[in-house]
C-alpha cells in the first residue's frame, strides 16, 4: 500500500481481564473510555466492505464492516480479536488480523454505525 493511503488514525484499546469466579470477560471502562488505550494512535489505510441493517429480537442494528490496513510492527502483531480500534468516531470490535508480506497487517473489524 502507497504511504499516501495511510490516511486515518486509529486507536487501539483493550479491555481488563476480570474473573468473576464463574468466568473470566472482558471489561471496558465505559466512564473514560480513554483508560483502555493500548499503545500509541497508529496511521492506517481504511476499506469499508459492507453497511447492514439487521433485525434482531424486534430492532434494527446498522453496522459497517471495513478493512484497516497497518504496518507490521512488535505492537501491532501483538493485537487481537480481544482488542478493538477506534476510527472517525466508531468502536470496531476486530473480527479477525491477517498479514499481508512482511511488512502490513489486514484487520477487518465490525462497528455498529446507528449508535
Amino acid at each position: 500500500m502507497k504511504a499516501g493511503e495511510f490516511n486515518r488514525r486509529v486507536q487501539f484499546q483493550r479491555g481488563t481481564l476480570v474473573d468473576d469466579g464463574l468466568q473470566a470477560h472482558l471489561r471496558w471502562n465505559k466512564t473514560d473510555p480513554s483508560q483502555d488505550n493500548h499503545g500509541a494512535p497508529r496511521w492506517a489505510a481504511r476499506k469499508d466492505v459492507s453497511d447492514a441493517e439487521r433485525a434482531q429480537a424486534g430492532w434494527i442494528e446498522a453496522t459497517v464492516v471495513s478493512r484497516f490496513t497497518v504496518r507490521s510492527s512488535e505492537f501491532t502483531r501483538g493485537l487481537t480479536a480481544k482488542d478493538r480500534l477506534i476510527c472517525g468516531g466508531l468502536t470496531f470490535d476486530i473480527q479477525g488480523i491477517k498479514e499481508i508480506g512482511r511488512s502490513e497487517l489486514e484487520i477487518t473489524a465490525t462497528a455498529r454505525a446507528d449508535l
